[in-house]
């Protein structure tokens, strides 16, 4: 394995994590049974360290089985990225690092200058160009200094050498350009104010290397070369989904007879009291690239 893949000597420079102060969260993941998951007792980081699936993995769909979200989940977070960020893209050049099916980039086709997707996945990739939408496999098809606005949703977390990846991203973008980078959260509700085991066995997943917190993330893109670095909390999935968990031990409950109680004003209440906790789900981050 490369040195590069080493996840913890990435987070120990950033002070992140060390020998000391990491302890076993899990000794597995959902789909590998003798793959080692860490926490650091102090940044609350979750970790895997010394595995990547490598890229070859990622070009095929193969890994997604039993994971892939159903359309429905798949165009509500486009949705609701759209509405989230409708002032950051309108009339920019975006490009989506790791855009997958493209739903945000048809969505934002609408209002940006340009869309632009970046994804490994060879049947993604045929797929949107066959939409008119223009995807490569590789950053070094992208123009310096040509990007507004970079996105990357849930991406960051699969990345054995992020630190590289968000440099080479900063090239492309041109001075004063925005980034905007959403995460799994390492301070989810269920992994840490109302442990649910069942919860922990599933979410923990080799592809994902890292689970950030509001500062691993915020500490992540300032080495990159960010700055004017925000950091909040988003909940994706509502209160229905976290009653299944604790009632029946699986994910669903945003589907079923339980999202009957996700009324517009709950979803809203709820979200903002997980805030108020930092237990979201999800952690979103805006940076820009520094004008000079």
């Amino acid at each position: 394995m490369k040195k590069d893949h080493n996840i913890f000597e990435t987070l120990k420079s950033l002070g992140l994590t060390s020998i000391e102060t990491r302890e076993v969260f899990n000794e597995r993941t959902r789909d590998k049974n003798d793959l080692r998951v860490w926490k650091d007792r102090i940044s609350e980081v979750i970790y895997i360290d010394g595995f990547y699936a490598g890229d070859e993995t990622y070009k095929t769909s193969e890994y997604r089985k039993g994971t892939d979200k159903s359309s429905f989940e798949i165009e509500r977070d486009a949705e609701r990225r759209l509405t989230s960020f409708k002032q950051l893209i309108a009339g920019k050049v975006v490009l989506d690092f790791g855009c997958g099916q493209g739903e945000f980039l048809k969505s934002a086709s609408t209002l940006a200058k340009s869309v632009t997707g970046v994804e490994l996945r060879t049947e993604c990739i045929q797929m949107l160009r066959g939409c008119g939408i223009d995807c490569v496999d590789n950053l070094s098809d992208v123009t310096n200094e040509s990007i507004d606005v970079v996105t990357l949703f849930h991406v960051l977390e699969h990345l054995p050498e992020p630190k590289s990846v968000l440099s080479i991203l900063l090239e492309k973008m041109k001075p004063g350009g925005q980034i905007i980078v959403e995460v799994p959260h390492a301070r989810d509700l269920l992994l840490t104010t109302i442990p649910n085991e069942a919860f922990k066995q599933f979410t923990l997943w080799s592809h994902h290397l890292v689970l950030h917190t509001r500062e691993s993330l915020r500490r992540t893109l300032s080495d990159a070369g960010f700055s004017q670095i925000i950091v909040e909390g988003f909940q994706r999935y509502p209160l229905s989904n976290h009653l299944n968990w604790l009632q029946n031990g699986r994910p669903g409950g945003h589907k079923s007879h339980l999202s009957t109680l996700d009324t517009p004003r709950l979803v809203e209440a709820y979200e903002a009291s997980l805030t108020r906790l930092d237990a979201t789900d999800t952690i979103v981050a805006v940076a820009e690239k520094p004008k000079f």
